[in-house]
């Protein structure tokens, strides 16, 4: 008999104290009303959000924080950026400022995109209009090759022209100890063969390779025959990148490296650091000829028979 009464009396005792001890533990974490920057990474779950609202000090506790956000299902859809939190707030003040949405928001560029593409992008992730996209690409006038591709933490008002300045200030910091070797181009070539490597290959240990292979055309006037640079100067906003057609090919623009040798007017995208620092010191080959076959691996050639023979053996079914 008495082990029936005491079953349900510590179910009550621990009901109780969970009570308690939750009740505890959404109250502020102090009384400093002092906001402060907190930032949520993409992809971060309730677990680590929660522990490092705790050792911030925006919070009593993370396991508090886990249980309300699982009790109300918001486990799975937190918001990343960056937040005003003050360890004034509860916990259910801190949670419903997390999900009001950020201050500032992520915003993450791929290697390998025009002005154009960029401008898009924090167009869409920001809520911009297309007045932003105009002013972006008057900010950004040439300065194609040097918006860093990286991810960025930016205010929804942020203005295009800080946008711009913000991606070349990190592109000077990033290339700052970059220096010239087995090359004899000036910066901006550099940048623009950067550009062009970015475009043409798939894998940071084939970009030094080809930099060397596009040197070695520079160096004898071979034209560079780089699809990627075509596409740059008939691309449009429907398809900025196009499988390349005879009339393409034969076009007149001065980026078709297909009629004229050398390298083109300017940068044709933005390139990462891998292909930065393949253009700055290009591998020393004896390669004149590369391919991608339909798996994405590169096949070089030293010979136009070598390379023929690599298309017919990897392109031709």
């Amino acid at each position: 008999m008495k082990r029936l009464l005491l079953a349900p009396l510590f179910t009550i005792l621990f009901i109780a104290g969970f009570v308690t001890w939750f009740y505890i533990s959404i109250q502020p974490a102090s009384r400093n009303n002092k906001f402060e920057s907190f930032i949520i990474t993409k992809g971060a779950s309730a677990s680590q959000v929660g522990n490092k609202l705790q050792s911030a000090g925006f919070v009593k506790s993370a396991l508090a924080f886990k249980i309300y956000l699982q009790f109300t299902g918001q486990a799975g859809s937190l918001p990343a950026g960056e937040f005003r939190l003050s360890p004034s707030l509860s916990l259910f003040q801190v949670v419903q400022t997390i999900f009001k949405g950020p201050v500032e928001l992520w915003v993450t560029i791929p290697e390998g995109l025009r002005r154009e593409e960029i401008a898009k992008r924090f167009s869409q992730s920001l809520d911009k209009d297309e007045a932003f996209e105009d002013e972006f690409l008057i900010a950004s006038k040439n300065k194609e090759g040097t918006l860093f591709p990286d991810t960025y933490l930016f205010a929804k008002e942020a203005s295009a022209s800080a946008i711009v300045s913000r991606m070349t200030s990190i592109f000077n910091s990033k290339t700052a100890d970059l220096t010239p070797q087995n090359t004899d181009l000036t910066t901006q070539e550099i940048i623009i063969l950067a550009s062009l490597i970015e475009r043409e290959t798939k894998t940071d240990e084939e970009r030094p390779v080809v930099a060397g292979i596009l040197m070695n055309r520079l160096g004898v006037g071979m034209a560079l025959q780089v699809d990627a640079a075509v596409q740059y100067a008939v691309g449009t906003s429907s398809n900025w990148w196009p499988i390349l057609t005879k009339e393409d090919i034969a076009s007149a623009s001065k980026f078709n490296t297909y009629k004229y040798p050398g390298l083109p007017p300017s940068p044709i995208a933005n390139p990462g650091l891998s292909s930065l620092r393949a253009a700055f010191s290009p591998k020393t080959n004896d390669y004149w000829y590369y391919i991608h076959d339909t798996d994405g691996l590169i096949h070089y050639a030293k010979t136009l028979e070598e390379h023929n023979a690599n298309v017919r053996k990897y392109l031709t079914r």
